[in-house]
Formats: C-alpha cells, structure tokens, sequence
C-alpha cells in the first residue's frame, strides 16, 4: 500500500478546491498540480464515491495500474477498486472529481461501470471525453476548470432520469449511518421489501446495499486508522467483530494492512481536498500553469 521510494510528499502538491459548493448535487471536485519534477506514486483508497480522475498534463501522463488493468490518462474508478496505484513522472495536473452513487449513474450513463475497477474515460463517455479534456486543459485556472466541468456534469445530470427516491434514500442512510444499518431497516424506512430493495439498488447504483455497507464501513474505519487510532479501537468503533475482521475487510478493500492503509497518503490529502467542516476553504483562484 504505501509508496515505494521516496515517501510522497503533499507539501510539493498545489490543490485548488471550488470556490462554492453550489455545484450540481452529489458531486465534488479539487485540483491538483505536482509542482516539483519527479515520480509520483500513490496508492488509491476505496472510497464511497465514483471518481473520475481528468489527466491535464502534458506528455506520457498518468498511469493507473489495477488488478488485471493498466490505463493511461483519464479514467473512472468503480466503487470497490481494489489494489490501485496511480504513478506519473514531471509537473503533472489532475482534475479530481468525486459523485456518489445516484450522481455516477447519471453521469456514467452505465451501473455496469460503477463497481468495475478501472475504465477509460472514452470507455463511459465516447467523444465527449476527448472534447472534455481539450476544454479543461485549455482553460487558463482552477475556477474556469471548475465551472467548466460543472457545466458538462450538469448537462448529463440533466438529460438522464434520477434513481429512484428510494434507492437515493436509502444509499444516504447507508452513509449516515457509517454502514451499520441492517439491510432489513433500511427496507422498511422507504416502505420496500427487502427484495425489491436490493434489486432496484443493485440495479441503478451497480452494488447491492450490503456491499455498499461494507465500503461505508471500510471507509469509516480508514479515516480513523489515518487519525491515529489502533486496529483495534478501530475495529470496535467502526462495527467489526473483532481485529481480524478488520483486517480482513482491509485486505479485501485494498490489498494490504491497517498499519499500512493508516499511513496511505492518498488519505493525507483529504481534509484539503475535501473540507467537511472549515469555515474556510483553500483559494481556487491559483493558475493552474
């Protein structure tokens, strides 16, 4: 899990967040630039979102290695990546764009691509994704990437129906809940029985509620191995019967161990990337060349 080599260092990343959260719902974006030449190699963490990664740099790019994929450049990553590295070389830039579930679906066009591991961004969005990147790699800041990618997410958002409320519903439960919710309740919530549930879940958002418990879990449990928690007040905070299923669960998600999935930098980044509750945000307004 951890990097080879020199340690990752996020002091020798720029990151740009949006200005205003008023973008479409369900969707987050952060920018990054590496602005001192030399390798990147980081290990991606299971996340309870659909990201999209836009390649911005110039020259061989971003590779992304997957279990049993390698790509180059721009892609989408499914809900349950496994082990996945992302390694690249200079003074790369990288749009970073997160949607949950309900958004992927729309945006996507396609649940099959929500849970695959690895997919180009041609792969789920044909022409369209070449015409993207020229866009985003042409404009001359964060912001005007920004606005541009909430346009284009936007239109898609639009043209596509919703999931049903339900579904909506029940995936934010899942959240709230930080994946403890039996599937039972949550099927009683929104008025389904719990095979109707998880057929429309599976369905629409590409994951059955219970996988989708897991990585809400998982993810929960990360960021407090990345606070500084042991394995095992992790273990019990997050819902895990005991160490080993906590470490198990790691192992599932990310090819490695707690100790090393708590010293991920990929999670170093997210309390900049993605601020939750600061009043205040990193500017966007820097100039991405």
């Amino acid at each position: 899990m951890p990097s080879t080599g020199t340690p990752f260092d996020w002091a020798d990343v720029e990151v740009a967040v949006p200005r205003s959260s008023n973008g479409p719902p369900g969707i987050g974006m952060a920018g990054f630039r590496h602005r001192v030449p030399g390798r990147v190699d980081i290990a991606m963490v299971a996340h309870p979102s659909v990201t999209l990664l836009i390649d911005l740099a110039d020259g061989e790019g971003i590779v992304h290695d997957g279990p049993g994929r390698r790509e180059r450049g721009s892609v989408a990553v499914g809900l349950l990546p496994g082990d996945l590295r992302t390694t690249g070389h200079g003074t790369g830039e990288c749009l970073q764009i997160r949607l949950d579930p309900a958004a992927a679906a729309a945006v996507l066009g396609a649940s099959s691509e929500l849970t695959g591991t690895l997919a180009t961004l041609a792969d789920v969005w044909g022409r369209d994704a070449a015409r993207a990147e020229d866009r985003l790699r042409a404009a001359p800041s964060w912001d005007e990437r920004f606005a541009i990618a909430a346009h284009i997410l936007g239109r898609r958002l639009d043209a596509r129906p919703p999931v049903d409320p339900e579904v909506a519903r029940t995936w934010r439960r899942t959240l709230a809940g930080r994946g403890r919710v039996r599937v039972d309740r949550l099927a009683d919530e929104v008025g389904w029985s719990r095979k109707r549930l998880w057929s429309r879940f599976r369905s629409q958002l590409g994951i059955t509620p219970k996988h989708a418990a897991r990585l809400v879990r998982f993810d929960h449990a990360a960021r407090l191995l990345a606070a500084g928690h042991t394995a095992a007040d992790t273990a019990a905070r997050s819902g895990y019967a005991d160490q080993s299923h906590l470490h198990r669960e790691v192992k599932k998600f990310t090819g490695s161990t707690p100790t090393a999935l708590a010293a991920a930098p990929w999670l170093a980044i997210d309390d900049i990337a993605w601020p939750t509750s600061s009043p205040t945000r990193p500017s966007a307004n820097a100039t991405p060349r």
